[in-house]
């Protein structure tokens, strides 16, 4: 079996903002469909892990456009392993359009847990290692953007608290990892999508939280020299939950027009 899969997806106009370009936040769903299906095919899905009480937990995600892709458009969404350590796996991706060329890439860290437990696996054991086989090197399959980053909180402001409720949830009984980043982009207002689109997207989860749990969002630049570069701590408690950094630039007249 090749170690690469790649999967059509059709841009509904359900599933684009008021510019007539695709959710950030559909666009993650996408993405982790895919990673879902590929391991899937190779015997590493929730399906048939969840038969030995294990699961895959997001850890990271980053993604990186140089243009959303529209309504209408029949896309691909490219996917594959880049590497394996002992607690962590290292799964890429590539937004292609029909031609080929990229979109953008995307770059995500998962963990095996036990589900009793909720404690990581080793991975270089479990199941006699079988995932070392699908690794595919940076030489077969580039992905061109830069790793996770680092997140550095100095005084961040308080701009947004929340409540969560039943949509919030996924299967697993937490807050969907794709419901931070809709939470996290809803900070901005209609006027900063208006002149400018998402460049690059961060995210790193640090622990769980649960239907009822009131979610409090701080936020500050990246820089005080980037206006368009904002770092956000999401915390529950004072827990801190995740992380993330959201890079903004202008829009291009010519691919960025609105609907």
């Amino acid at each position: 079996m090749d170690k690469i899969d790649t999967f059509p997806i059709y841009v509904e106009p359900f599933h684009v903002d008021f510019t007539g370009h695709i959710f950030l936040g559909i666009l993650g769903n996408h993405l982790l469909n895919a990673a879902g299906n590929h391991s899937h095919r190779r015997g590493w899905g929730i399906g048939e892990l969840n038969e030995s009480h294990h699961t895959w937990v997001l850890s990271r995600l980053c993604i990186e456009m140089e243009e959303m892709p529209h309504q209408y458009e029949c896309i691909q969404v490219k996917t594959w392993v880049e590497g394996v350590m002992k607690l962590f796996t290292q799964r890429n991706f590539a937004v292609l359009r029909p031609d080929g060329s990229a979109y953008g890439y995307a770059r995500s860290v998962w963990a095996m847990i036990d589900t009793a437990t909720r404690k990581p696996c080793d991975l270089l054991t479990l199941y006699d290692g079988d995932i070392l086989n699908y690794i595919v090197s940076p030489e077969e399959q580039p992905c061109p953007i830069e790793g996770h980053g680092r997140f550095r909180f100095r005084e961040p402001s308080l701009v947004r608290t929340i409540d969560t409720h039943y949509s919030d949830v996924d299967i697993n009984g937490h807050i969907n990892s794709i419901k931070y980043i809709e939470h996290i982009l809803d900070l901005f207002p209609r006027t900063r999508f208006e002149r400018q689109r998402i460049h690059r997207f961060e995210i790193a989860y640090k622990t769980e939280a649960y239907m009822g749990d009131r979610l409090s969002f701080y936020i500050q630049p990246t820089d005080e020299s980037l206006q368009d570069s904002f770092d956000i701590e999401v915390r529950k408690e004072g827990d801190v939950v995740c992380q993330s950094r959201v890079i903004f630039r202008d829009r291009n007249p010519q691919t960025d027009v609105h609907a």
